[in-house]
């Protein structure tokens, strides 16, 4: 039998990032592309979402059942590039279930990939990023529905969190998310979201990308604003022992 030698990569020699995306996602690849260290790439594999549709609470909870059924194949098929690290470019399910949910859900992904590959998920990686700061009273944005910010609420106080507020955008579908107006979420953020006894924001939803948003909005309300791309994105690196910084792209990029 003839044994395959391993090559040393000269692609990414510092790192491979697989990530795992919804099918109908572009919010990741569009962060990701403005956060890039030298020596590092991003390699993407989507996951089939058939069943977009987000408009009610029921035609949510269909959407997860859905994904946990396609998920799988995306992990089988991003491990054929041989990446360095993985990192979940998707949202709700992380949240899913609490703390207990975010474990399992992590098990079942280890299925796919074995134990010893890094592995970033995004409910997890916001946590760290709040203990970064050392923020204790949270509030949270998200595009779901009642149904799914409920999982967020859960998740983040079982975390330690105390959690003031968590306001969903209700959107109609996975694909619309990405077209929220940023002038929507900035409305939100300043006239629902914050307060004095604040100490930090956090936005789950991975087709909400805010990066262009949120580094403003900390420096006007002198407090860490964080997307749920920013904190995988950092989360991976990190972790995988790449600590670039970088600027304008927020404070937990910039800081930590």
């Amino acid at each position: 039998m003839k044994v395959l030698k391993a090559q040393e990569p000269w692609i990414g020699p510092r790192g491979r990032i697989g990530v795992i995306i919804p099918s109908t996602n572009i919010g990741v690849e569009y962060d990701c592309q403005r956060i890039i260290p030298e020596g590092v790439t991003w390699h993407f594999a989507r996951f089939f979402v058939g069943q977009p549709d987000l408009s009610s609470d029921d035609m949510f909870l269909a959407f997860i059942d859905a994904i946990r059924e396609t998920i799988p194949d995306a992990m089988r098929d991003i491990m054929t590039c041989e990446p360095s690290y993985i990192m979940m470019g998707m949202s709700a399910e992380t949240f899913w279930g609490g703390l207990e949910g975010n474990v399992e859900f992590e098990a079942r992904l280890r299925d796919a990939i074995g134990p010893a590959m890094g592995l970033t998920s995004g409910a997890a990686a916001l946590t760290c990023a709040l203990d970064a700061f050392g923020a204790r009273t949270v509030a949270a944005l998200t595009p779901y529905q009642n149904v799914g910010d409920v999982q967020v609420r859960r998740f983040l106080e079982e975390s330690g969190y105390n959690v003031t507020k968590v306001i969903g955008l209700k959107c109609d579908t996975a694909t619309s998310i990405a077209h929220t107006p940023p002038r929507e979420v900035i409305e939100t953020v300043l006239e629902q979201l914050d307060g004095a006894n604040v100490d930090a924001i956090v936005q789950a939803g991975t087709n909400l990308s805010t990066l262009d948003i949120f580094p403003t909005l900390e420096k006007k309300l002198g407090k860490p604003i964080i997307p749920i791309n920013v904190a995988t994105i950092w989360h991976a690196l990190r972790a995988h022992g790449i600590n670039d910084k970088f600027y304008g792209r927020g404070w937990l990029l910039e800081r930590h």
